[in-house]
């Protein structure tokens, strides 16, 4: 009996620690999708009043695919790599950009992968509804630490005060109608190449 229960619980261990591991394909995956989030700061797409990126997309996609751990290492590893002085965030790069109000967005973009990937993880099967409802989550994640950002940087740091009706309007009414649209985009696509996208990680479906 000690045996046995010597065997499963080393068989658990070497599991938790298979799970911690990231293989190499993962890690050029993790890497595929740190480039997406790059090159989606530069994607404009012009419609009316707010132009918006294709970043918050890709960032989704991260942590959909990839899972919520591996999908927040990708966006931190964008984040780090502009902080490091790479021209990969949407106005150059360089460890200054954290003075730069909108950086808490790129913060917001991290939590939400982590938490979105996390919940697509435990779930047996993905409807486009339910995974919609989830990137609504993620959507408010960013946009709550965009904007509590925002307003900490302009009123105590750089001393460019703006008000909470201006911030409101400015940093999410005009801004969200596009997120809007590419969370029911995300969700489409999560929900029809996710079992492919396991299947070629060796996993089954999720």
């Amino acid at each position: 009996m000690e045996k046995r229960l010597s065997f499963e619980k080393e068989k658990n261990g070497k599991q938790a620690a298979d799970g911690r591991r990231i293989s190499t394909q993962e890690l050029v995956l993790g890497g595929v999708f740190t480039t997406l989030i790059a090159v989606g700061a530069f994607i404009k797409v012009p419609v009316p009043v707010v132009p918006f990126t294709l970043q918050f997309l890709f960032t989704m996609l991260a942590g959909l695919l990839l899972g919520g751990r591996r999908g927040a290492m990708s966006v931190g590893v964008y984040i780090l790599l502009g902080l490091i002085g790479l021209p990969i965030f949407a106005e150059g790069g360089g460890f200054w950009y954290i003075l730069k109000p909108s950086f808490g967005y790129l913060l917001g973009f991290m939590l939400a992968a982590y938490v979105t990937g996390r919940m697509v993880e435990r779930r047996a099967r993905l409807l486009t509804g339910w995974v919609i409802a989830v990137n609504f989550l993620g959507l408010f994640i960013v946009y709550a630490a965009g904007m509590i950002y925002y307003y900490v940087i302009c009123n105590y740091v750089i001393d460019t005060p703006i008000a909470l009706g201006p911030l409101f309007l400015y940093c999410f009414v005009l801004a969200v109608p596009g997120d809007i649209c590419l969370c029911v985009l995300a969700a489409i696509l999560t929900v029809r190449v996710k079992p492919v996208f396991d299947k070629m990680r060796g996993k089954g479906a999720v």
